[in-house]
């Protein structure tokens, strides 16, 4: 575990030097890590954490890891051991760029070579660990933390209202649109499978990793099983072996089950499992969870999230991520981390990244009708949508095949394949409540990537690169780095993603049930009770019961009544008092209805990061 901060100067050579102290001052790093400073003429660089090998110096390099190598018994660099040296032998052989590709690895790389005056930053292929870099007066600020950039001569230090506009009003899915986007105007985010070369003669961003769009696998379903299976295990194998003591979280559904059931097969014991509980049963997964302990779980430790201070546990929160977080889920993880943590736990391993590789979110359907239809493949694709009906109706979206073919032509476009188009429904709801004079949400355009002729796999690009992974990979590391513990997330390595995509969609989606090519990888690895359930809660919280009684519901008043919300001028203030009545109104009542829980969440948020802000 670590975070790095530094300062590279190509006009003022002492300039690096005298920044370094204030910019590492606002780094926020854990109080148990140790620190390290590492100069060279015109770059200093100041790194936190317990690695011993994390950082290199000599006469011609320095270089600052924050994060983990998972492939150096492949690598056969020469270097004895530890990630610097890795990355040090790495780059004298083959480059900067080349060193970001052989690597599988969790990690931003920062390294400054005096022989070529040259600073490279790297961020690994999915993001998880972040990195950010500001230009200002004469100097270039880097860093796994944006807010500390902001203290560089000649950085914007203001809010990006482009951000802080679609927190407030945007579905979370879109905050992301911008990979290269931080909170702040003057400072910018190096997006994942990404480098950056900075010298002399400017600054330079090129991708070294992306997803291509080869042939889908010809192989029999039980041939990719086995080799699913075999390339999951790996991933866990390889993560597994890198921590002390790691612990996992643990919900109802396959990907965190998947995850810790391969922990159990390769380390040939059970492991430390850990769960969000709730009194209100909306997200209370205890009953699914019950069915796979007894096969993997040494000590499952299950976290009442019920009892505690919103207002309190939201600045603890926020301190921790330097930026409002997506989704009240990151409120649960956030105390559960902490317990993880005072437990002496080094790494919480989860299942992000399952639902996105195996169409696990309900709305890969849609997709993937779209692309039988595409196919000629009408037969199947009704069998399809009757399947989705029997399996799938819910009291709030009601099912059945008039739906499915008007929400397909509403997020795809049948006669350009491959081309998903946004839900402006579930972009523009909140809209009206966003005072047009801060920011015209009007005005944003959603970016949408298409490198593939299939909606499905377009639509999974979009989440890992543009949507539901980026925002939770910043809350997860942010929040296991707080407690000074590291979170892993085996089906983002990166050999997974690339063997996924090439994975046909009726392997993934089959007779109205997701996750069918590994739900067939985990047999016998998984209890068949949790391998076959087809309901599906997904791990979040009442916000809607904190958000409509109680003490937290009386905090939420208060934040809306108090001046400085109401005097900044982001919200129709109106606007959000009828949506707040509505809400109470919907939860209140029990009625089977859509309510505003998480638009309340994010305006909590969002006052709170604003107010930290200003009391900096």
């Amino acid at each position: 575990m670590s975070r790095l901060v530094g300062v590279v100067s190509f006009t003022e050579r002492d300039a690096a030097n005298h920044l370094l102290p204030e910019l590492a001052s606002r780094m926020h790093a854990a109080q148990i890590w140790s620190s390290r400073k590492l100069k060279l003429l015109g770059c200093a660089i100041s790194w936190h954490g317990d690695d011993e090998n994390g950082t290199l110096q000599d006469d011609t390099l320095l270089i600052a890891v924050d994060g983990h190598i998972f492939n150096d018994d492949e690598l056969k660099t020469g270097a004895t051991t530890g990630t610097a040296n890795i990355v040090a032998a790495l780059y004298r052989e083959h480059g900067f760029e080349e060193t970001m590709r052989r690597l599988n690895c969790d990690a931003a790389i920062a390294l400054y070579d005096k022989i070529t005056e040259t600073l490279w930053l790297g961020r690994d292929r999915v993001g998880a660990r972040p990195v950010y870099y500001a230009q200002g007066k004469d100097v270039l600020a880097f860093g796994s933390r944006a807010s500390a950039l902001r203290a560089a001569p000649g950085v914007r230090p203001e809010v990006n209202r482009r951000f802080a506009a679609l927190f407030a009003g945007a579905h979370y899915r879109f905050f992301d649109n911008r990979p290269e986007d931080s909170p702040y105007e003057g400072v910018s985010q190096l997006p994942a499978g990404s480098i950056l070369r900075a010298d002399a003669s400017g600054v330079r961003l090129e991708k070294y990793w992306d997803l291509e769009d080869l042939p889908l696998f010809e192989e029999p379903r039980e041939v990719l099983a086995e080799q699913y299976r075999d390339l999951l295990v790996d991933a866990v194998a390889r993560r597994h072996r890198a921590f002390k003591n790691p612990a996992f979280t643990l919900s109802g559904g396959m990907d965190s089950s998947s995850v810790i059931s391969s922990a159990v097969r390769v380390s040939g014991k059970k492991q430390h499992a850990f769960s969000s509980v709730y009194s209100d049963s909306t997200f209370d997964e205890r009953d699914e969870i019950a069915t796979i302990l007894d096969d993997v779980a040494e000590e499952w430790h299950p976290i009442r999230v019920d009892e505690f201070d919103l207002m309190a546990t939201l600045s603890g929160m926020i301190q921790a991520n330097d930026e409002p977080v997506a989704t009240a889920t990151w409120l649960s993880h956030y105390l559960l981390a902490g317990q993880v943590s005072e437990m002496g736990f080094d790494a919480l391993f989860g299942g992000l990244g399952g639902d996105e590789l195996n169409a696990g979110e309900y709305e890969y359907f849609f997709y993937h009708f779209a692309d039988l239809r595409q196919a000629g493949r009408l037969p199947e694709l009704e069998g399809e949508i009757v399947a989705w009906v029997q399996h799938h109706d819910h009291p709030i979206h009601t099912k059945f095949r008039d739906v499915a073919f008007s929400v397909m032509d509403h997020v795809t476009d049948p006669d350009k394949p491959g081309i998903v188009r946004p839900d402006m429904d579930r972009m523009t709801r909140y809209y009206p409540a966003i005072n047009r004079d801060f920011y015209d949400l009007a005005s944003f355009e959603v970016i949408f990537d298409h490198p593939f002729k299939s909606w499905m796999r377009n639509r999974t690009y979009q989440d890992l690169r543009r949507e539901t992974t980026p925002c939770c990979l910043r809350a997860e590391d942010r929040q296991t780095q707080a407690f000074g513990m590291i979170n892993c997330d085996p089906f983002l390595d990166y050999r997974l993603i690339e063997f996924m995509f090439r994975v046909p969609g009726d392997m993934k989606i089959r007779d109205g049930v997701t996750k069918r090519l590994l739900r067939e990888a985990m047999d016998g690895i998984l209890p068949d009770e949790t391998r076959n359930r087809i309901a599906k809660t997904g791990w979040n919280a009442p916000a809607h019961v904190w958000f409509s009684g109680g003490p937290n519901y009386e905090a939420l008043r208060d934040t809306l009544a108090s001046r400085a919300f109401r005097e900044r001028g982001i919200y129709d203030l109106d606007a959000v008092d009828t949506l707040l009545d509505e809400h109470t109104r919907i939860v209140r009542s029990g009625a089977a209805r859509e309510n505003h829980m998480m638009f309340f969440w994010q305006l909590l948020n969002l006052e709170v990061w604003l107010s930290e802000m200003e009391a900096v």
